[in-house]
């Protein structure tokens, strides 16, 4: 792959604005950046995607593969990142299929986009994967209390890769779903591979997120807060282990517990188990 050269962001600006707790205070401090990324495909416009304006090129690589258009990086010949950040123009070893007319509005803030059929038969996710719910609270805890954007500004969603004892790689942006198109893309470019890793996500889980994780081979999907209905349904036909509202000793486990070793598992009323760590379990 040739011409990747990007424009990197720093992913804040600074504004002057007021604050007002009982008093106004005039200050200068930094606020998310939003903007907008357009992919170009074999010189065609295919999507565009509002976003952190920040490793652009990440982004549209992992948005291809997870829309089914690349399996590996070597099938992109040239990825030509426009001046200032706004476009990616990505020309490929092979033809396209041609764009659907039907385009799905994703459920993300602000809308976020997809041509993937959410429905689809996808293979279940085989993985020898285990981790214990101590291990994933020590995660999260990691993940939360790294030095990040949203330590700084607030207003970002964050998604990690985790081989269970390391977070592998991290993406932070202002759609959720980007994230995950984010951390793909860094595995091209990388040569990382997915497939056996631990999703993990701030924000809330929906069906196109567990879509991309079945792309990617992640055989747990792990969130601070919810998932949706349709999310815990097409986890369980993959065979994905779909994990809601973790914290350091409770979270609640929709699909799949069975991979959670060392977990004490307490049937609720409902479809879903709440796992609890026992005493004493090592925290990774």
């Amino acid at each position: 792959m040739s011409g990747q050269s990007q424009t990197m962001s720093d992913g804040t600006v600074r504004l002057d604005y007021h604050i007002y707790d009982g008093e106004w205070h005039p200050v200068n401090a930094e606020v998310i950046e939003e903007g907008y990324l357009t992919i170009f495909v074999n010189g065609r416009e295919l999507a565009t995607l509002m976003c952190s304006p920040r490793l652009p090129l990440q982004l549209a690589l992992g948005f291809l593969a997870n829309e089914g258009l690349i399996q590996e990086v070597d099938e992109v010949e040239i990825a030509h990142v426009c001046a200032g950040g706004g476009c990616v123009d990505v020309w490929l070893s092979h033809p396209v299929w041609e764009r659907p007319r039907r385009k799905i509005i994703t459920s993300g803030c602000g809308g976020g986009l997809t041509f993937a059929d959410l429905a689809a038969d996808l293979p279940p996710v085989e993985s020898n994967l285990a981790l214990s719910p101590a291990q994933l609270g020590e995660l999260f805890t990691r993940l939360q209390t790294r030095d990040s954007l949203y330590a700084r500004a607030r207003g970002v969603h964050t998604s990690a890769l985790s081989d269970g004892k390391e977070l592998v790689l991290v993406a932070e942006d202002v759609g959720r779903h980007n994230t995950l198109d984010r951390l793909l893309g860094e595995c091209l470019l990388r040569g990382i591979e997915p497939a056996g890793m631990a999703l993990l996500a701030t924000g809330r889980i929906s069906s196109e997120m567990v879509y991309k994780a079945a792309q990617m081979g992640c055989p747990i999907v792990a969130s601070r807060t919810s998932p949706t209905s349709m999310s815990v349904g097409l986890a369980q036909a993959w065979n994905i282990t779909l994990c809601g509202y973790v914290r350091r000793r409770q979270m609640n486990v929709y699909t799949h517990p069975e991979r959670l070793a060392q977990a004490r598992l307490v049937v609720q009323p409902g479809t879903f188990l709440v796992a609890m760590a026992e005493t004493g379990c090592s925290q990774g």
